[in-house]
């Protein structure tokens, strides 16, 4: 992924422990959209943060920190939990992102961290 990314004009750097991949085929992908997702700004996956660019990670950058430590937590039943979470509450009629309990804990603890409510 890293040498994908690189050559295709994206960019690597590691800050705070987790390396982050910003651009090219990366920033293309997040900005297209996943399956049954649509777009994002950023993503985690494990201790690697993608973003669509630099911006987005710095904006990011403590949300998805959040997420990492969550990996850390879970290991390798975070990314299967996380999907079960959001279809089950798709699926009962709530927002599958917003009312995952991931996420929530992943809003509350950034917003908390930059001195913000929501």
């Amino acid at each position: 992924m890293i040498l994908v990314a690189w050559l295709s004009g994206g960019k690597v750097a590691i800050v705070r422990g987790a390396i982050e991949i910003h651009g090219g085929l990366v920033g293309k992908l997040l900005r297209r959209g996943l399956p049954m997702v649509g777009p994002a700004a950023a993503m985690t996956l494990g201790h690697v943060i993608l973003g669509q660019n630099l911006e987005c990670l710095e904006t990011s950058r403590d949300h998805e920190h959040v997420h990492v430590r969550q990996y850390e937590r879970w290991g390798p039943f975070m990314l299967p939990i996380y999907l079960v979470a959001s279809l089950f509450l798709y699926l009962r009629g709530y927002d599958g992102y917003l009312d995952n309990p991931f996420e929530r804990e992943a809003f509350a603890q950034a917003d908390g961290a930059n001195g913000t409510d929501r």
